[in-house]
Order: structure tokens, then sequence, then C-alpha cells
């Protein structure tokens, strides 16, 4: 299949990621998560390629809030968790685990249910040669979403154990927020010998953003401390602030306590 993805750089306060997903034979797009409607209506218009369809991976408003913009300007149908209707006005489409989103002719994406950062979370997985994952506030670059606005901790270590970790290790990683660096930082704070993390701040420090480091599910495992939760390392940091965890501390446990750090990191 031939897809062709493109990113767009928001430059906001909160470091959106914005996207669109087009089908090379027919120019069709699906939007993800457009909140800077203007930049995305722009670099469709440049490109030639119509958008169709938007894709909002949870309801927060800094993923939902330039939905009207799109669709008043192009007729694009809203899709959404299925369960996510009352707070995403105008939503068309609810979507399970295992809902296909074609776009065009060559482009299939796949819905995965992801709990955790809110409950009504949508990931996309692409059915291409090289798998890409559109991951929302899910998963980021070297971090994880936080649980603050309507999440669950436990539910974010399930999607992250029993989902994300078992995809392709090639998988291409695209989130919704460019916090790369600070969450690099945090790694190698938790994990002072990681070789990996450290190398990468050093090539993403002061990046364009414009055309972003795009990690693979490989370099996550790698570099993200949310997926090195039996690390010796990991877990030995850990037990200086939280002396009675265990020798051989559980995932779900280890998870939690890196989130509450990362909390106020």
């Amino acid at each position: 299949m031939s897809m062709i993805v493109k990113q767009i750089w928001t430059a906001n306060p909160y470091r959106n990621f914005n996207y669109l997903v087009v089908c090379s034979e027919t120019g069709e797009a699906l939007a993800i998560d457009p909140l800077d409607s203007t930049k995305c209506l722009q670099a469709a218009k440049d490109a030639g390629w119509e958008i169709t369809q938007i894709l909002n991976t949870h309801e927060h408003h800094d993923h939902i809030g330039g939905n009207q913009a799109v669709v008043d300007a192009t007729g694009a149908k809203v899709l959404a968790h299925a369960k996510a209707g009352h707070a995403i006005p105008g939503m068309f489409r609810g979507l399970i685990a295992g809902d296909i989103i074609n776009v065009g002719k060559t482009v299939e994406l796949e819905a995965l249910d992801t709990p955790g950062h809110t409950m009504c979370h949508i990931c996309l997985r692409s059915h291409t040669d090289v798998p890409a994952l559109f991951s929302g506030d899910t998963l980021f670059n070297a971090g994880a979403g936080n649980c603050h606005n309507g999440g669950n901790v436990t539910s974010l270590y399930k999607t992250f154990s029993q989902q994300l970790n078992l995809l392709p290790s090639n998988t291409l990683i695209y989130p919704g927020h460019d916090y790369i660096e600070n969450n690099l930082l945090f790694t190698l704070n938790r994990e002072p010998d990681n070789e990996s993390a450290a190398e990468l701040l050093q090539q993403v420090n002061g990046q364009d953003v414009n055309d972003a480091h795009v990690t693979t599910l490989q370099t996550e495992r790698l570099i993200n401390t949310f997926f090195r939760l039996d690390h010796t390392s990991v877990q030995e940091q850990l037990r200086v602030v939280f002396p009675e965890l265990a020798d051989q501390a559980d995932g779900e446990t280890v998870f939690a306590k890196l989130r509450e750090l990362r909390n106020s990191w």
C-alpha cells in the first residue's frame, strides 16, 4: 500500500503534532487531531489533497479543537472512539478495536482501543509494509501519556504491555506532541547509564521540529523507560525514591511509580 504521512508542527504552547495520512493514488486524506485547522487545510491545499475524514485520538480540546473549521471547509466526517460521542461534537463514526478506516484506494488503518490517558483513546496502526502507529497521547517519543484528565494508570500499563509492546519492532511512532527532549532527560534521570537515550538526546537537541525525528518501536524499547520496567538500573533508581519497592517489583507497580515521578518532572 502507498501511504503518505504529513506531520504538521503546530508550534503552539502544547507542542502538538497534527497529521495528514494520504492515499498517494487518489489524494484523499485523513486528518488526525487537526487542532491547527489553518495549517492542516493549507498543507492539503498546497499538495492538492482532499481531507475527507478526521480522526480524533481522544476527546481533549487540544485534539478536537480544530474539527469544526476543517468540517466547515471540507465536509469531512469525524471518527473517534465509540464511547467518545458525548465529548466530541458531530461525531460521524464510532470506532471499536479492530475497526478498519480506509483512506482513498491504498491506505488501510486499524483502530486500537488504547485506554489510559483517557478511557476513550484510539491509536491507529497502518497496514503497510513498514507499519506506522499514530499514538495520540498514549505513547510519546521516550514517554507515556499522563492520566490526569479522565485517565487510569493501570489501564495505561495494560495498553503498553498487552498492545503496544507486541507491535512489530519496525513500527514508526507518530505521537500527538513533541516532548522528546524532556522525556529523554527523564529516562536519563531514571537510568543514567542509558547510552541510547544519551545519544538520541544529542541528536534531537535543538532539532527543527518541522522535520522532527521519527522513532521506531525498537528504538522506544531502548530509550523509553515505560518499556524498560524490568531493567535492573530502572528498579534500583526507583528504590532510592520508593524504598518499599520489592526486590523484583512487578511491571504494573514499576510503571505506576514511574508515571508518578514523571507527573512532577
